[in-house]
Order: C-alpha cells, then structure tokens, then sequence
C-alpha cells in the first residue's frame, strides 16, 4: 500500500542500547536482528533505527564519517541487510536515520574542505572569514553551548557547527553538496529501506549574509537550563526558505521508490508552522514531529493548544507524533504528575495513539521505563557533561533495553559492563517478567495496539478536540465510525459530562473504563473509549 505511513506506528530503535550480540556492551545490528520477532510481536507497523554508520561517536552517530559505511561497532553491511531481510519477513517496514545537516570533522569531505580554500570540496562547509577583531563573524550560538564557529588554522576562517565543534555544517547552498546527500540517500533506498527519518531536517540551509540573530523575546527559554541558545531568535540559522526547494528534490527521489517514505525532526521557534509548511502539498515530507510534545507540560490546555494550533494550520500535511525519544527526559518520568509508570503510560500511550496522524514509540516506552539515573562519572553524552548539574543530558534515556532480570538485563551476555548502567528498576520491568504478568503494561500496550488497527475512525478519521477542563478530549470520526478519546493525565480524579450516551464503550486495556452510567468519573490515569451514536 502506497500510504501505508499514513497512521502508521513506528517503532524506535537506538542500537546502541537494544540488545549487545558481540558481547563488547555496545548495542548492534546483529541484536537488533535477534529481537525482532519481540518488535513483530508489539503490533507496530515499521521499525526507525537510530545512526550505526562509521563515525568517531562524539554525538553517538550523528557525526557521522562515512554516509555509506557501518560503523564496525554495530556490525557490518551485511548485517544490515540481513536485519533489512528479516525485517521485512516479519511485515516491518525499515527507516532509518539520516544526518544530512552536518557531518564528523573525520569525514573526507571535511578534511579535504580545510586544506585550503581552493580544493574541489573548499566550499562544501560553511567557512567564513574574521571580523577585523579576529572575532566570530557573527553572533550565531550553538545547540549544545558556546558561539556556532570555531577557528581553523590552516584556512585562517571560521567553520560553523550548530552542534558540537567536531560536526561542521554542510554547505547547502553549493549545488554539488545537495546532489551527493541525494546521493547517498539513494544508496540506502537502492539496498531496500523504506524510508528516512531526517535529523534536523529545518537546519539544512543558513542566511548567505550571516546577519546577526537578535535576541529572543522570551529571554532565557533555553533548550536545556543554563544554555544561552534559548535567548536568540533563530531567525538566520535554521528554517531558511531555501529548505523548502531542497525538500521538495528529496521528495522527489523518495516518488522514485514507490511505498518510501519520510520523517523529519523539526526544532524551531515556530515549529508547528514549519511541521505545516514542511509536510503540505504532497511534495516535500510525507510527514514530521516536532518537539511540542517532548517537553515537560502534559496539562489539557496545553495538549488542547498544541492539537490546536495543528488542526488549523497543517492543511493536507501530516503530522508524526511522539511522546518520547532519545533525546528527553522518558515519557513515565517527564509526565508523571505524581502518577506511577504504570498510571501514565497506558494513559498517555492512549491519547498518542488516537490521535489523527502516525506515531513514533521510543523503546522500552511500552515496558514503562522510567528516566534511569546515570552518575557523572558514567556519564557519555556530551552535551550533558557540558551543562552538568542543571541538566543532566540524554543518557538517562538511552540506557540498555532490559530483556531480563539479571545483572546485565539480558543486553549482552558476556562480563563486559554495558555502555551505560542498568538500573534495578528498569531490571523489574524487564522483557520477559512483563510477558509473564497478564495485565502489565507491556500486555495492555500490545492490546491497545491490537485495538487501534480496528478503530476505522483512526485509520485517517476527523479529530475534533471537546473543552473538558482538565480532561484531554477528542472526537475521532470517520468509516461510519465516532470515537470520543478522553484521558484523565493527572493525579486527581476528574468528572467528564458526557455529549450524549455512549453506544459502545471499548476497554482494551486496565487503564480504560469499561463502563458508563451519566457522567464519567475517570480516576488518575484513567481513560474513556467510546462510540458515541
């Protein structure tokens, strides 16, 4: 089916901390592979694997050194492609992570473009010369801490990296950059992915004149607490226009590839908007999420605003919604509220997967896994060490995927300590001891999902919200079919008056009512599914 992304439940991967088959505590493609048919079994409809292409792991694969090369940590090509066959065995389809923005320091392009400034590639990064002062050319600050440009010798120019130093940007403004990052898309397309998560996807172009961002006018609103990179406007640095023309080529060669498709991860002062103009018109993305979503705020007036703003603007777009990934803070901790893990999540879980669009589901999200605690001395992710101790960084949810209840939680076999620890509780919540246990989370998320595939109004339904105070409600219709969602989030009971009675209520998992005499009291984390006539 050519729309089959349309509604579709994708699952994420971060291979570094799946499952270790090599026994060296490092996540891989051969593990990944070996836990498929537990994937299989959750009722998702795709798989989105994080990077696992050569590169020095200073941001853990999003510096990336070869577009075309498996880093030899995870496996290699033909790993990939027996993970890619089997995959596809078992009914999933493949996407996988694209960092196009910018690449490692270590990769050939990058170390040819600073020989000097008139190679082949000298134009391919963005390169700028000093003030007179010898200062940065502009005011332009990084995602994670510091000005944006760092000084090459050898060039005697800055090199602009909207992340860590060690990940110049690409220059897409130079024809033959854009051409090559086609390029290397179609080599993945050509060995059988379905499809691209794109990184960044709003960061690809800057303003040619590099003028100065001015300040922000909410001053302070910082990506994590303590980074100036919230107290600028980025008005010149992301989300150029020239994206749009670019995309509109990458969707083009996706048409290529029929059943293709892509998501892109947009972070911006105005993301809904760019999630409406990025996704509009059937020839740019087919889809992309924004981080709306990912924050801290689970309050029904701010679900109502987000949902809001989107049914108004998206148009014919179409929107890829997430409640966690591996970038923040996991979903049973960031929307906890004073709710246990097995509270909020089915609460939560049911509110995502209803609502009108796809959806992304973290890993270990279905076993409920809180945010896991990662001492600074074990701490890998640099952007946490950099703004340590007001923000603690992404590691605490990237840990191990717990399989099992033993030491290493069934991630690698052998004695090597993993990557990053395993806490005893998410040992408690492991794999197989939720299997075991009739009503875990686990078993109602794969009943929920079981249930949504046969919800005719959420296969691509109207959404229409319903004010209900601190309730998040909404009316899914469609297929003869008119669905009323409503989810208590909070950790007060709420009343909820109903527009008319129900003539089915649907209870597929502990968290639902299972049934409704006058007005709905939902308990904390409870939630309402019903047919209304």
């Amino acid at each position: 089916m050519a729309d089959w992304w349309r509604g579709a439940v994708i699952y994420q991967i971060y291979p570094r901390s799946f499952c270790d088959s090599s026994g060296n505590g490092i996540g891989d493609l051969r593990g990944i592979t070996g836990k498929l048919d537990y994937v299989a079994s959750l009722g998702v409809d795709a798989i989105w694997i994080s990077p696992f292409f050569t590169s020095p792991m200073s941001d853990f694969g999003y510096d990336v050194s070869d577009y075309r090369g498996v880093d030899p940590l995870f496996g290699d090509l033909d790993d990939f492609r027996a993970l890619l066959r089997r995959a596809h065995e078992l009914g999933l389809k493949v996407l996988i992570d694209q960092v196009l923005s910018h690449s490692s320091d270590q990769h050939a392009w990058f170390q040819e473009s600073r020989q000097d400034r008139s190679n082949r590639r000298a134009d391919w990064y963005v390169w700028a010369d000093p003030k007179a002062d010898g200062t940065p050319p502009n005011n332009w600050l990084s995602v994670f801490g510091g000005v944006a440009w760092t000084w090459d010798s050898r060039r005697r120019q800055y090199y602009l990296h909207n992340f860590l130093s060690s990940q110049p940007d690409l220059n897409f403004h130079h024809p033959d950059v854009r051409a090559a990052q086609l390029d290397n898309l179609r080599f993945w397309l050509d060995l059988g992915v379905d499809g691209f998560r794109l990184d960044v996807v709003n960061y690809y172009f800057h303003h040619r004149e590099l003028p100065d961002n001015p300040p922000a006018a909410g001053r302070g609103a910082a990506v994590s607490p303590g980074n100036p990179y919230g107290y600028q406007e980025h008005r010149y640095d992301v989300s150029q226009p020239e994206n749009l023309d670019y995309l509109e080529a990458l969707r083009g060669l996706l048409d290529a590839y029929p059943q293709s498709t892509s998501i892109g991860e947009i972070g911006s002062s105005d993301s809904l908007g760019d999630m409406a103009r990025y996704t509009q018109g059937g020839n740019r993305l087919h889809m992309a999420y924004t981080f709306d979503l990912l924050g801290g705020r689970s309050d029904a007036a701010y679900l109502r605003t987000v949902l809001e703003q989107v049914s108004v603007g998206l148009g014919d777009g179409w929107p890829c919604w997430s409640l966690s990934n591996h970038d923040v803070i996991r979903l049973a901790t960031r929307w906890s509220r004073g709710l246990a893990p097995e509270q909020i999540v089915p609460a939560a879980l049911t509110f995502l997967l209803c609502l009108r669009g796809s959806v992304c589901l973290y890993q270990g999200d279905e076993l409920a896994l809180p945010e896991a605690a990662v001492p600074f001395d074990r701490l890998q992710d640099p952007f946490g060490r950099t703004f340590w101790p007001d923000f603690k960084g992404r590691d605490g949810c990237r840990t191990p995927m717990p399989w099992t209840a033993d030491e290493t939680a069934g991630f690698t076999t052998s004695g090597v300590e993993p990557w990053l620890p395993i806490g005893g509780e998410h040992r408690a919540r492991c794999v197989a001891a939720q299997t075991a246990a009739p009503d875990s989370v686990l078993k109602q998320v794969q009943a929920l999902l079981r249930w949504r595939r046969e919800q005719p109004a959420l296969s691509d339904g109207a959404q229409t919200l319903i004010d209900s105070g601190e309730i998040i409600a909404y009316l899914r219709e469609g297929a003869g079919q008119r669905l009323l969602v409503a989810c208590n989030l909070t950790a007060t009971a709420q009343l909820l008056p109903l527009p008319q009675p129900p003539s089915r209520v649907h209870a597929p998992t502990a968290a639902c009512v299972d049934q409704v005499v006058g007005p709905v009291r939902l308990a904390p984390g409870q939630v309402l599914l019903a047919d209304l006539a």
